[in-house]
């Protein structure tokens, strides 16, 4: 065991944020820790490193572990170089070489009564430095500031010239190069590109020492943890494996304990109404009776509530109109900025039902192709048209139409006057808007807060083509997952840019890759674009027919097409079974609900054989329920 928490308490005033948490990590472990903003996941990793105490509880760390923590606003010091920086980091090794080199020359001029002491400190020295690759330093060094995206011509430039996001990875880099035996990073992806992430991911996958990463970034999750410490209400727990593992995990577990909750309040509520009927005959023996029955009920240890788990967190998206099949058409796309051309002669098609995810390295224009789309951007050559009936809902964080001097609360209903109070709560608590936060004024919130309020606005909307920049910035994962349940159950059309590869993954039907002023077109999620891309790279970049109106340039890009056709296709059956399914589960709870209801009526109390049949309907309906369970998962992973 390298580092155990044991019943760690902490609270802020009257704000418990940790309450018992206890959890032990082996050498070697990945752990990553979960949790709504604001639920303590920071608070525990300032906690082990010892920048703040625990309230109550014990923190045990291995004699001689050395721990290297990497905070959310930690920057590298201003008086270097990039390369300088880095370089410190492994000073010692650069000293303990140069000792060596010293001992050498001392050796051939030693005499004989002072030659073993030397050769004994040198044999010492010479050992040390193998073990810890001293003779790879600088190609350790060159590696890392490789994979965080730096080039060698910026090796001398400045840290004071740098930007915050540049110094927070010259402080990543020089964090990994120390090798500490647990590595503690907090939201580590945040100033990172996609190629720089997948280069942490894979090296902190095979890092021999220990790691605890705090993110909201589910793939970076799902590939470096092997362990999932989630954070609720303040309690922590533990589950095994990565994130996909654990989502399916959490989301048994907390269905279980809704069920038990539900059925231990209809339990409650049976009892009181028994108690009441029997008080109501106002006779002596029903009098107690009911008496010894409010006994045993005030002896329930009445569970709480779930979180997250309730159906109203969800949002449902419904398009008011149909569009017509073809939802967009660009054909011979060229924008240019001063001087710098972005793209040219770009093509591409939507149609009806598709959620397609714009991806590609920064600054390649992505962005831009959505204010054109919009018209924000004027287009320097080319086309763009909408199909008939498309009606555009747009969310750019930059273009939020939202009013001031209103609370969050009155933008939604003077927006949307149909709506109930309770349905603009649960909207707004969707994208973690609750209590009294609902009336703060717009004009006083942060950027992160109005794009979250205008991404709840448009979700309401009767749009029936979704164009979306970037929609899970500032979002925590249960809101991102509300997001993309609603958008993969959406009948309209989606065009997205994000860096969200979990969200790409579960929302994108196709893929867009903006390279070298090229689409490249992936019908399929990120993992299946993961797994084709060389393939696409090969056949260069083979676009659907529609929006390629030249043929195929060789065998190889008509394999390419086929293949991503006959995959979409698959996906196309497996997300209307996805549907079907869901739409049985949906009416089979009702009935079952609706059965309950009428075991429950007081007519129905002593009329065994109606009992009886109801009781054999209700068991029925049960094993069908599970049979559509087990269809929907095995459904969800195929």
């Amino acid at each position: 065991m390298i580092l155990a928490c044991q019943k760690i308490n902490k609270s802020y005033g009257d704000n418990r944020i940790l309450r018992d948490v206890s959890f032990h990590m082996e050498a070697g472990e990945k752990l990553a820790i979960v949790g709504i903003n604001g639920s303590g996941k920071t608070t525990l990793l300032r906690l082990i490193v010892g920048e703040e105490p625990a309230d109550d509880g014990q923190i045990v760390i291995a004699k001689d572990t050395t721990i290297g923590y990497l905070s959310q606003h930690q920057e590298a010091q201003f008086d270097n170089t990039i390369y300088g920086e880095m370089r410190d980091a492994k000073q010692y090794l650069i000293d303990m070489e140069r000792e060596i080199r010293t001992l050498e020359l001392e050796m051939k001029h030693a005499d004989e009564a002072s030659l073993p002491g030397i050769m004994e400190t040198y044999n010492r020295l010479s050992a040390t430095y193998d073990r810890e690759n001293g003779y790879a330093v600088e190609s350790e060094i060159t590696g890392v500031l490789s994979g965080l995206g730096f080039t060698k011509e910026e090796y001398t430039r400045e840290i004071k010239s740098l930007s915050g996001g540049e110094r927070m990875r010259i402080a990543l880099g020089r964090l990994l190069l120390t090798h500490p035996d647990i590595i503690i990073l907090d939201e580590p992806t945040n100033h990172l590109d996609v190629t720089s992430v997948a280069w942490l991911e894979g090296y902190l996958s095979a890092y021999r020492g220990s790691v605890i990463i705090v993110s909201h970034d589910r793939y970076f999750i799902d590939k470096v943890a092997d362990r999932i410490l989630e954070i609720d209400q303040g309690e922590a727990s533990l589950y095994p494996g990565n994130y996909h593992e654990f989502s399916a995990q959490r989301a048994a577990k907390r269905e279980a304990r809704m069920r038990a909750y539900l059925n231990q309040q209809a339990e409650i509520k049976h009892q009181q109404d028994v108690i009441d009927k029997l008080k109501s005959f106002n006779r002596e023996k029903s009098i107690k009776r009911a008496e010894s029955r409010e006994k045993m009920l005030s002896k329930i240890e009445v569970l709480e509530r779930p979180t997250e788990a309730a159906s109203e967190m969800r949002i449902t998206l419904e398009p008011s109109v149909e569009s017509g099949q073809d939802v967009l058409t660009i054909s011979g796309l060229s924008k240019s900025f001063g001087g710098r051309t972005l793209f040219s002669d770009l093509s591409m098609e939507v149609k009806r039902g598709e959620r397609v995810a714009i991806i590609g390295a920064n600054g390649t224009g992505k962005t831009t192709i959505l204010k054109m789309i919009n018209r924000l951007v004027a287009r320097d050559a080319g086309s763009i048209e909408t199909g008939s009936r498309v009606k555009i809902g747009y969310y750019d964080q930059e273009h939020q139409v939202l009013s001031m001097d209103k609370t969050i609360f009155d933008e939604i209903r003077d927006a949307y006057p149909d709506l109930t109070n309770t349905k603009i709560r649960q909207v707004l608590a969707a994208f973690l808007f609750t209590g009294d936060d609902v009336f703060k004024r717009i004009g006083d919130l942060s950027g992160g807060e109005k794009g979250r309020v205008s991404l709840a606005k448009l979700m309401l909307s009767p749009a029936n083509f979704l164009i979306l920049d970037e929609p899970t910035n500032h979002l925590d994962i249960t809101s991102k997952e509300i997001l993309e349940d609603a958008l993969s159950g959406y009948t309209g059309t989606v065009l997205f840019v994000s860096h969200d590869r979990y969200f790409i993954n579960r929302v994108a039907t196709r893929i867009l890759e903006l390279k070298d002023s090229v689409f490249f077109n992936f019908i399929g999620n990120y993992d299946y674009y993961v797994s084709h891309k060389d393939d696409v790279y090969a056949a260069g970049g083979v676009q659907n027919e529609s929006a390629n109106k030249k043929p195929a340039a060789s065998t190889a890009s008509k394999d390419a097409y086929l293949k991503n056709k006959e995959e979409a296709a698959r996906i196309r059956k497996r997300e209307n079974d996805l549907k079907r399914t869901e739409a049985e589960i949906a009416e089979t709870e009702a009935e079952i609900e609706k059965i309950d209801a009428e075991i429950a009526l007081p007519e129905h109390a002593t009329n065994a054989a109606k009992l009886g049949e109801l009781a054999s309907a209700r068991e029925a309906l049960d094993e069908k329920l599970i049979a559509l369970y087990e269809h929907f998962y095995e459904l969800e992973e195929s």
